[in-house]
């Protein structure tokens, strides 16, 4: 059944269910990025929302997705297959169509993060920020509205970079608050989404698009209400290929999100 909210992600991630595994959804305008096409945290978080209505375990712990084609808005359809379903895991895939052909593959495994126990060792830390009262919003300083993506999610920064005054500084790590701009709070599915919502590191090394060849995802707990403190970095362009590592803390400090991404400039 398709549920909607007066939140942005909620609305547009609902599938309808028509036929055995088969979901149709419409791919809303709300996610494009500057390219055009469709954010593909977008298309992710869409798929893993439509494969949770088969997956008896409540939490997200790890997605893979594909990227065949770009996505654009409109009618959509999700298939899904379910792997197995264990006491502590399960796993199932999704595919993503527009107009009969291929968008997205995706393979994911949930659990209940509530329950997880064992050994913790934890030796990264979190990004030092001012407050994000006190940091600056990079597009609002441009007096630009940006992308349609950027209108949906906020993010802060203690500076602005060189690549937002057309200036790249030859940075490749970047640190910032995030959070949805509607006030959504984020829950393991919509971190899937958050990971890939940023501009990506590579912008202040002098390039000027990107697009996601495949992004993985790990989910490491439930996060708390409040903004996101978010690391973003890439330590290697190769041939016109990149990779992107993203890590998420929530407000509390705790680290609840994970990814890697290859990406290629067009």
């Amino acid at each position: 059944m398709t549920t909607t909210t007066h939140h942005a992600f909620d609305t547009d991630t609902a599938a309808t269910a028509v036929g055995d595994h088969e979901y149709a959804l419409d791919l809303s305008d709300r996610w494009i990025t500057g390219a055009g096409t469709a954010n593909g945290g977008y298309l992710l978080a869409a798929c893993l929302r439509t494969l949770k209505n088969e997956i008896p375990h409540p939490d997200l712990l790890s997605a893979s997705a594909h990227y065949l084609r770009p996505g654009l808005a409109g009618p959509a359809v999700v298939r899904t297959e379910t792997a197995r379903i264990g006491r502590r895991t399960a796993t199932g895939a999704a595919t993503l169509l527009r107009e009969d052909r291929e968008i997205l593959r995706v393979l994911a495994t949930f659990t209940d993060l509530s329950a997880a126990r064992g050994a913790t060792i934890e030796r990264g830390a979190a990004p030092v920020l001012p407050p994000p009262r006190d940091c600056v919003n990079p597009l609002a300083e441009r007096g630009v509205d940006g992308s349609a993506i950027a209108r949906r999610v906020e993010f802060r920064m203690a500076e602005v970079p060189g690549f937002f005054r057309g200036e790249p500084g030859g940075t490749n790590v970047a640190e910032f608050w995030l959070r949805f701009t509607d006030g959504r709070e984020p829950d393991p599915i919509a971190l899937a989404l958050l990971v890939d919502a940023a501009p990506p590191a590579v912008f202040d090394l002098g390039m000027s698009a990107s697009s996601t060849i495949e992004l993985t995802v790990h989910i490491r707990r439930r996060p708390a209400p409040g903004w996101l403190a978010c690391r973003v970095r890439t330590n290697h362009l190769v041939d016109g290929f990149h990779e992107e590592d993203f890590d998420v803390w929530d407000s509390t400090g705790a680290l609840v999100a994970q990814s890697r991404q290859l990406a290629i400039i067009p």
